[in-house]
């Protein structure tokens, strides 16, 4: 987006999760590049500070998401929060009869827990000053459950209610919440996707469904297209309630609306179940 038609009127104090790589760094820099003055954090980063031309700046430090007390304290040490924008997160793939308990909690803790750990000190300041703009990250499959990402769904659906209840709450405030649905988008996060290979009874059926979503997500969006949504929310007084990203996207979910459940679902069983 040209910075020219760049439009924000929370203000230039920008918090962004996830910002190592992937959707996270695109929307830092952004944001950067646009003028704002913008502490981006992510559990493994180079703590540093970037300047740019109009009077941004990027400064990127090293934050655990799922440790709430440190996230807590940091927040509160900021001076404000006008935009954050809560990008961290991770995938877990497997049955959802097989998936290991140990790999539901993480990715609940980090998607889920590790969100709302950020999101509640974050509104504590937004609701003082009077205005502020709360982005989520969500996903596609927090509408849409895909096979063999159950845990992964289920913690994006959670995000869509949470996100639905900050923003009929934090309206009297003056506090605008809304959650950014991508698809298929070309990051770092499909290698770091933790997989359950070995369930018993499915064979090769898992390999074959996370193959198809890797394909599917190495050919996808730039993360840049998920943070110009970003960018251009900060230009809204009344945010949608949630923006998939991609005309495709947004006739998808449009489509599946109408559709009977039984249509949706035998869809979904031929794109993420081959030969099933």
């Amino acid at each position: 987006m040209k910075k020219d038609k760049f439009t924000n009127i929370y203000g230039r104090n920008v918090f962004v999760t996830g910002a190592s790589s992937g959707i996270g760094e695109a929307c830092a820099r952004m944001f950067a590049e646009n003028g704002c003055k913008v502490i981006g954090v992510s559990r493994n980063i180079e703590e540093k500070t970037a300047d740019f031309a109009g009077g941004g700046s990027l400064t990127t430090k090293r934050l655990d998401v799922t440790d709430e007390a440190a996230v807590r304290e940091f927040v509160e040490a900021l001076d404000r929060v006008d935009i954050a924008v809560l990008c961290a997160g991770m995938g877990v793939a497997g049955p959802a009869e097989t998936t290991p308990q140990e790999m539901t909690r993480r990715q609940m803790e980090v998607n889920y827990f590790g969100t709302i750990n950020v999101a509640q000190p974050c509104l504590t300041k937004m609701r003082r000053q009077g205005r502020g703009l709360l982005i989520v990250i969500g996903s596609i499959a927090g509408r849409v459950s895909i096979p063999m990402q159950s845990q992964y769904s289920a913690s994006k659906y959670a995000l869509e209610a949470f996100t639905d209840a900050v923003r009929m709450e934090m309206r009297p405030y003056g506090v605008r919440a809304t959650i950014i649905e991508p698809g298929d988008t070309k990051t770092g996060f499909t290698a770091a996707r933790e997989t359950q290979t070995n369930a018993e009874g499915y064979g090769s059926l898992v390999g074959r469904s996370v193959a198809k979503m890797e394909n599917d997500e190495q050919n996808g969006r730039s993360p840049e297209s998920v943070a110009r949504v970003a960018l251009a929310l900060a230009g809204r007084k009344d945010p949608p309630s949630r923006v998939p990203v991609g005309l495709e996207y947004k006739a998808l979910m449009v489509l599946l609306r109408l559709l009977p459940d039984k249509t949706k679902e035998f869809i979904l069983r031929k794109m993420y179940l081959p030969g099933k």
